[in-house]
């Protein structure tokens, strides 16, 4: 006799209710690596945010 397997009833019931959050999180996150990845050097050196938390 064959287990029954609950992943996949568990994962479709709450695809349903994540999905908008994981989406976002997605978005979220692509931009931000976009942004982060474009500056340059010398964004770096003006920036009063990285001169405030520079070691």
């Amino acid at each position: 006799m064959r287990l029954f397997d609950p992943w996949p009833v568990f994962f479709k019931r709450e695809w349903k209710r994540n999905w908008p959050f994981l989406a976002g999180f997605a978005i979220t996150g692509t931009l931000i690596t976009k942004f982060s990845l474009g500056l340059s050097e010398e964004d770096a050196k003006k920036s009063k945010f990285v001169q405030a938390h520079k070691r």
